[in-house]
Parts: C-alpha cells; sequence; structure tokens
C-alpha cells in the first residue's frame, strides 16, 4: 500500500495564534510546509460598502474599528482624502495633536504585538510587560475622547477638541488607601501633555526591559533568526509596506519619503533590517517604539509653547462652539445642518496614505459632490502581507508558521474590512 507523503491541515480559526479569524489551509510533508492558503472573510464587515451610505462624518466611528489596535491612524488617512478633496488647511496645533497621537497609537499597536508575538512563540512574560504600558497610554485616549479604544477623535478639519488641562485620578475605595493612590495619581497631576511627557520619560527603561526578556533570549532567537525570510525584491514585488518592508532591507517610510501634517519638521530615524527574517523585524518595531517616543517629546514641548484653534472655523465643515451653538441662531442653523445632512464635498477622488504601524494604510475616495462618499476603497497593508504568507512558510515547520503569522502583526478588522 502507498504511503500518503502530503496532508492537509486547517490551521484557525480557532487556533489562538491565527490572531482573530485567518483560517490557513496548511499542506504537509510531515511537518513540513509544502503550501499554506489562508481563506479569509470570516470577518466581513463590509466597511467599503457602508460608507457609501452614510455622511462622510458618520464613517469616522468605522475607521476605528478597522485595524482595532491602530485606531486613530486609520480615522486620520479617511480625513486627510476628505481635506484634499475639500481643499482645506488643518491648523498647525491640530496636526501636530495628530502626529502626537499617530506615534502614541504606533506605540499601543507595537506593545500588543509585542506580548502577542511573545506568546504565540511561547514567551510568556512580555505579554504582561506590554499591557501595563498600553494601560498607560489607553489613559490618554480615554482623556481627549472619552473611549479607550474606539476614540472618533479626529475630524475632517482637525481634531474634536483641544488637549485637556486636568487627567482623571484614581480615587481611595476599599481595596486602595490613600497612599496608594498618592502613588498612581503622582503623574496625573497635571495637564495631559504632562502625562505624557512623564510617559515618555519611562518608556525607554521599559523598552530596555522587553529587550533584556527577548533580543539576546536563546530560545527567541532560535526560533526566529533565519525564519520567513524575504529579500528586498521579493518584499517590494509582493507589495510589503512599513516594518515588513523595512525588516528587509528597504529604507521606505511615508513620514521621510511623503511627509504628510508636520512630519518634516521632526527629528526622527528610520530602523531598517539587514537579513529580511523575523528577527530583523523584530528589531524594527522595537527600535521603531523608540523613534515614536522621541517624535512624541517634541510634539509635547511645541504643543505647549503654541496654543491655538485646533479644527477649522468653516460651519460647513466643522461644527460652531457649543457656547455660540447655545447663543446664536445662525450658528445652531448650521450645527444642525452639519450634524443632520452632513458636509458636501466637491465632485472629484483622491488618494490619502499614512505611515501606520503596519505599513501603508490608503483611502481611495470618490466623491460626487453629494453628502456621502460615492465609492471608498481602503488599502490595508495586512491585506498585502498575507499574500506573503505562502511564499515566507515554505520549507518551514509548522511551528514556525506562529512565528511568520506573529511577526506579520496580522489584525483581521483591515485585512476583511
Amino acid at each position: 500500500m502507498a504511503d500518503i507523503k502530503n496532508y492537509t491541515l486547517n490551521f484557525g480559526p480557532q487556533h489562538p495564534a491565527a490572531h482573530g479569524v485567518l483560517r490557513l489551509v496548511l499542506e504537509l510533508d510531515g511537518e513540513v510546509v509544502q503550501r499554506a492558503d489562508p481563506h479569509i472573510g470570516l470577518l466581513h464587515r463590509a466597511t467599503e460598502k457602508l460608507a457609501e451610505t452614510r455622511t462622510y462624518l458618520q464613517t469616522v466611528p468605522y475607521m476605528d474599528r478597522l485595524d482595532y489596535v491602530s485606531m486613530m491612524c486609520n480615522e486620520h488617512a479617511y480625513c486627510m482624502a476628505i481635506e484634499r478633496l475639500l481643499g482645506i488647511e488643518v491648523p498647525v496645533r491640530a496636526q501636530y495633536i495628530r502626529v502626537m497621537f499617530d506615534e502614541i497609537t504606533r506605540i499601543l499597536n507595537h506593545l500588543l504585538w509585542i506580548g502577542a508575538h511573545g506568546l504565540d512563540v511561547g514567551a510568556m512574560a512580555v505579554f504582561l510587560y506590554a499591557f501595563r504600558e498600553r494601560e498607560d497610554l489607553m489613559d490618554v485616549y480615554e482623556a481627549v475622547s472619552g473611549a479607550r479604544m474606539h476614540a472618533a477623535y479626529y475630524r475632517p478639519g482637525g481634531v474634536y477638541r483641544d488637549l485637556p488641562e486636568t487627567m482623571p485620578q484614581y480615587r481611595a475605595s476599599k481595596l486602595r488607601n490613600e497612599s496608594q493612590m498618592r502613588r498612581l495619581n503622582q503623574d496625573r497631576q497635571g495637564s495631559l501633555l504632562d502625562y505624557v511627557e512623564a510617559f515618555t520619560d519611562r518608556f525607554p527603561g521599559y523598552v530596555d526591559e522587553y529587550e533584556n526578556l527577548l533580543t539576546d533570549n536563546r530560545i527567541w532567537k532560535q526560533r526566529l533568526v533565519g525564519i520567513g525570510v524575504v529579500s528586498p525584491e521579493r518584499a517590494k514585488a509582493l507589495g510589503f509596506t512599513g516594518p515588513m518592508l523595512r525588516g528587509s532591507g528597504v529604507v521606505w517610510d511615508l513620514r521621510k519619503h511623503q511627509p504628510y501634517e508636520v512630519y518634516d519638521r521632526i527629528d526622527f530615524d528610520i530602523p531598517v533590517g539587514k537579513e529580511g527574517d523575523c528577527y530583523d523585524r523584530y528589531l524594527v518595531r522595537v527600535e521603531e517604539m523608540r523613534q515614536s517616543n522621541r517624535i512624541i517629546r517634541q510634539c509635547v514641548e511645541w504643543l505647549r509653547a503654541n496654543p491655538g484653534p485646533v479644527i477649522v472655523d468653516n460651519f460647513k465643515v466643522a461644527p460652531p462652539s457649543r457656547v455660540d451653538m447655545k447663543s446664536n441662531m445662525e450658528e445652531l442653523i448650521h450645527h444642525f445642518k452639519l450634524f443632520t445632512e452632513g458636509m458636501h464635498v466637491p465632485e472629484g477622488e483622491c488618494y490619502a496614505a499614512i505611515e501606520h504601524p503596519k505599513g501603508e494604510f490608503g483611502i481611495y475616495l470618490v466623491a460626487d459632490g453629494a453628502n456621502k462618499p460615492y465609492r471608498l476603497k481602503i488599502r490595508a497593508p495586512g491585506f498585502a502581507h498575507l499574500q506573503g504568507l505562502d511564499e515566507m512558510s515554505r520549507g518551514h515547520m509548522l511551528a514556525d508558521v506562529v512565528t511568520i503569522i506573529g511577526t506579520q502583526d496580522i489584525v483581521f478588522g483591515e485585512i476583511d474590512r
């Protein structure tokens, strides 16, 4: 009787390392992967189609739910596309706030990635360390928008409101006494900018802790070095962007090469790998966290010194202030029209892209002069990375597939969109 050489295995969607709802059909020879076929569509939420039936403003919260660990970055690309069609200039203070929150979001994303990637490969502790810092940054999200994750803070023309002068504080309870409260509230005595600055002082030390746990860890290196190697040419051919592209040694970052907002005024470096393996992509993302910390510090310094408006004063695009709206009939009409009918965007089409934590996140918007998009197409970085999974996995062991999924930093909200 002939031996069966290959057999097929379903990896996910129930597998905890499938990062959501990836169904990966693996063709194996023993434990060696011959073919990896990703099946997507199990989380399809029709964001692009829903946008056609919602006003431009109503679609902003849908953006948060695409890559649900890089919330404000998704909003940013969408708002930029609308602003380009409207031809409006965002106030400089709002641009600095956006850049600061883009980098806070990048750190949030990379913290979840390093924790989940460690967990996938078998390193338990780093997950708990990363979530400690995520809590601090979630508090910043909550202070400006009222929501810890899906903020809907960016608006066409700027941001929803200026940064608060106070931070929410812990209160004494049966579980925590006054002395514990004082320690927890130590950095919360001043404004949000004071709180963010205190975080940037602490954060490099935290990144050192992650590196102590992983970077020279013998088991970590055995699991990552030489796994999922992608050459610079293949990375470009497959449409890789962000850390996946830079890990292969290609120097390409939209913040430097196609600057938007105020990135051209800010000093930072682009980390680049050499080998194009999982370990290089790990090192690139760790260094990105340090660079994001640098950018946030520069934004904090500028925002402290330069007060000003945070959204355009065009009432066809942005609502009037609450005080004016409640005391003036003209402003009340503008407010009512904006939130019922929405803004009318001139006929045309445009593409706006940002350097999202995972790569190039783009919005292609077609407007027909109405108050809703005629068509919306989302360019999700994870979608392009997933097509490289088969090529990256071939010839590797079954256990290495988990490592490769982890290094791609896949989130299915944006892939299935």
